[in-house]
């Protein structure tokens, strides 16, 4: 991988692999990054408004310096893992090998904390536009703006910004029941009830408890925040694709939530959740496997 800007504004990172925008884009891990004709993909990430998009094994960032680069989107976008090393534990597996054909770009980003805690307590029992839609209202209500072209783009609030925040003031989004479990973190978190810098360091087991010391947090919200933001690549996040897979392929109709979460354990191992998202990903772009 080699670094250079092509421009004051342009960022060209070479020698990418095993990347795809869409795949990791569109498959169902983060909320803020929009296709364009072109398969561009513009979003606001960490604070940034950039624009990306591939051009053989070239990833091009526009709208971004070489420290930015350098400290935020190499690891944004997991770009410094060997996913062919992740694909060669499961290449004895006939499902997740055949997922990982289809979603052979995906990789596992590591987002900001908050932002994924708060994303995922409004994903509950909600589909990805109405997700997309809600977090977009909570960060232009918020969030600070950025201008990238001809668009603005608001960044995901601080805890800060949201410190004076009550469910009244969320009436507008039209988030429901979740208004009260966004302002219960906000609460917990800012009276240290729990520190995310502390659940990012706990052993997996715990951090999972940690986090759901949060009104709306259960297993399957801890496991996507453990996952997508605070490195635990054990989380293996349980929704109704990767239940009736896992029902399917590994087990059967009567197996619980937490039967899945222990037999995937035993299965894939410490990148579980590398399995899950190739499984997932094929499960809801397929239907079936």
């Amino acid at each position: 991988m080699n670094i250079t800007m092509r421009d004051d504004t342009t960022a060209v990172i070479s020698g990418v692999e095993h990347f795809d925008l869409t795949h990791t884009f569109m498959c169902g891990q983060c909320f803020r990054w929009y296709p364009d004709d072109d398969n561009t993909y513009t979003g606001i990430a960490c604070g940034k408004a950039v624009s990306m998009r591939l051009e053989g094994d070239s990833l091009i960032i526009s709208n971004t310096t070489l420290e930015d680069v350098n400290s935020i989107w190499v690891d944004y976008l997991d770009l410094k893992r060997d996913y062919s090393e992740i694909k060669s534990l499961y290449s004895g597996d006939k499902y997740v090998a055949k997922a990982m054909e289809f979603g052979y770009g995906i990789h596992i980003l590591n987002q900001d904390m908050f932002e994924c805690l708060i994303s995922f307590i409004i994903s509950t029992q909600n589909q990805i536009p109405r997700i997309k839609k809600i977090v977009a209202a909570l960060s232009e209500m918020y969030g600070t703006a950025c201008t990238i072209g001809d668009k603005t783009l608001y960044a995901f609030p601080t805890l800060k910004q949201l410190e004076h925040l009550c469910p009244e003031d969320l009436s507008g989004l039209k988030a429901g029941y979740r208004a009260g479990y966004i302002t219960d973190a906000v609460r917990k978190l800012l009276t240290g009830e729990v520190d995310l810098d502390r659940v990012k360091a706990l052993p997996y087991t715990e951090a999972k408890a940690e986090l759901m010391k949060i009104r709306g947090v259960g297993p399957k919200v801890a496991d996507c925040v453990l996952l997508f933001s605070a490195g635990k690549s054990e989380a293996f996040p349980v929704d109704v694709w990767v239940q009736r897979t896992m029902r399917t392929l590994y087990m059967d109709d009567t197996a619980t939530n937490k039967q899945i979460e222990k037999k995937a354990a035993e299965i894939f191992g410490k990148y579980a959740g590398f399995a899950q998202q190739y499984l997932f990903y094929y499960a809801r772009e397929n239907g079936e496997f």
